[in-house]
């Protein structure tokens, strides 16, 4: 099965993130630019949670906040759930379901190397299913 390893090295590893006090409408406005569905939040470099636009809606929006006045330190989720870069496909898609979230920061020890989201969980495993089935036709077809 494919490592987060292998994937980060396919898709590449950006990552895109904020400080703690940056606002939740610049956080917002971050991931539109970059068209991501959540950000990463450093202090320094070290993880310290995740903003994502669920977070916005469930812990802004739906409260009644404003999002220019809000520091994400305030919505993020801080018990973020990470995968380390040798951890497989099957295993994040696993803590995904299980942990209902939909993005899985990678670390490397207490740095992190890349971000692996829910679409990249099912394109992987898309693509390792059509070499699967290819491997085996030619196998069946006798070539």
């Amino acid at each position: 099965m494919i490592t987060v390893r292998q994937l980060l090295q396919a898709k590449g590893s950006d990552v895109w993130s904020i400080g703690l006090e940056v606002s939740v409408y610049d956080a917002l406005k971050l991931m539109a630019d970059k068209e991501v569905g959540a950000l990463l939040v450093l202090e320094g470099e070290k993880l310290v949670g995740i903003i994502s636009e669920r977070d916005y809606a469930r812990k802004v929006i739906l409260r009644g906040r404003s999002s220019m006045d809000t520091p994400t330190r305030e919505v993020m989720t801080k018990d973020v759930i990470t995968v380390g870069p040798e951890q497989t496909i099957q295993e994040c898609m696993t803590m995904m379901t299980d942990r209902r979230c939909r993005h899985l920061p990678v670390l490397e020890g207490d740095r992190v190397i890349g971000v692996v989201s829910i679409g990249d969980v099912v394109k992987a495993v898309i693509s390792h299913q059509e070499f699967l089935i290819e491997h085996l036709a030619r196998y069946i077809e006798g070539g």
